[in-house]
């Protein structure tokens, strides 16, 4: 047997309200318990949602890098051929240029030709 010498005797009643305190104590841990599972349940619906719009998210712009990808080597090619005009269009200006510097040159010597005559005749 065990020893209760040290300890006070509970009576009846008082051994029915302890009992019934921790009842009523367990009522309401469980309580609490079922409001936070009930919580928990509605973020974890919310949670579906977004993963749901995620995943249509993510299939909306899987489809558009893929048609970037179509559209890559098309882009490629008007760059190609834009750089052939700019290039073309640099000869142009080019050949215009050298054209030109010679017209600038007789343009000069004659303005300078000019310019002496009339410092000489007082024009």
């Amino acid at each position: 047997m065990v020893d209760k010498s040290g300890r006070p005797v509970r009576t009846g009643p008082e051994r029915i309200r302890k009992l019934a305190k921790a009842a009523l104590n367990a009522d309401v841990t469980v309580e609490q318990v079922d409001t936070i599972l009930e919580g928990l349940s509605e973020t974890l619906e919310d949670l579906n949602n977004s993963t749901g719009n995620l995943d249509a998210t993510l299939e909306r712009f899987n489809d558009t890098i893929s048609r970037i990808d179509e559209l890559a080597p098309r882009l490629i090619g008007v760059v190609d051929r834009l750089e052939g005009i700019v290039t073309r269009v640099e000869r142009i200006v080019g050949i215009g240029e050298s054209v030109i510097l010679p017209l600038g040159v007789a343009e000069h010597a004659i303005r300078g030709a000019l310019d002496r005559v009339r410092r000489t005749t007082g024009l």
